[in-house]
């Protein structure tokens, strides 16, 4: 099993993220529950090969 790795913060009320591996694509949330779900679905929607032209950075 893969590990996606992620960055978050607050800004004012909302929580903001994005994962090491695709910078370029943020998602947020109302609490830090709600960021990590929208981040599950955000990561399934990059690595599906629904979006194209998506760009990972890997190490």
């Amino acid at each position: 099993m893969a590990v996606a790795r992620y960055i978050y913060w607050r800004d004012g009320a909302q929580w903001l993220g994005c994962f090491e591996e695709y910078p370029d694509y943020r998602s947020q949330g109302e609490s830090l529950e709600d960021l990590q779900e929208h981040l599950k679905e955000l990561y399934g929607d990059l690595t599906s090969g629904e979006i194209p032209g998506v760009r990972a950075y890997r190490r």
